[in-house]
């Protein structure tokens, strides 16, 4: 509630990031260095079953762990719907939808959610978004490594305020 009311007063169009269940320290860490790198306001996990921030977290996200608000809450959905609440839209990347992520107006108040390296977007949290986009894919493989397809969703976040 902090995080969000302080964003909120100073003015600046809220870019959040929920992490639902990433496990792995160091795509916990890549995706911290992209969130800085990018103007992420502030990262949002669950307290149980998040990656710890540790030495390979800090390591891999060359420091900037300690340059953005890391929030632990009790349960993702409830800090969605306080987000929503806020005024806030919710955003989940996943590959179950037709919807492209360049479709989606990611220069107003948003919240992107990425889910755990092995199940994607936990399918609770998927009914209570706003939009679910995806990316593009174009080869036989049907997904990417999460920090990376964080990457891509931020930037194409960051190309649109740009």
């Amino acid at each position: 509630e902090t995080l969000i009311e302080s964003v909120i007063e100073n003015g600046k169009t809220p870019l959040f990031l929920i992490l639902d269940q990433i496990s792995d320290a160091r795509n916990f860490g890549a995706i911290i260095r992209t969130a800085e790198c990018t103007g992420v306001n502030g990262i949002i996990v669950q307290k149980a079953g998040s990656a710890p921030v540790n030495g390979d977290t800090v390591k891999t996200s060359a420091g900037a762990v300690f340059n953005i608000p890391i929030c632990k809450v009790e349960h993702i959905k409830d800090a969605i719907f306080l987000l929503q609440a806020s005024g806030i839209k919710t955003v989940a990347a996943t590959e179950k939808t037709d919807q492209n992520i360049y479709n989606i107006a990611l220069n107003e108040p948003v919240a992107i959610i990425m889910g755990s390296e092995d199940r994607g977007v936990n399918p609770s949290v998927l009914k209570i978004v706003d939009e679910k986009a995806k990316l593009p894919m174009f080869g036989t493989i049907g997904s990417l490594n999460v920090s990376v397809a964080c990457g891509a969703f931020l930037y194409e976040a960051v190309r649109q305020r740009s």
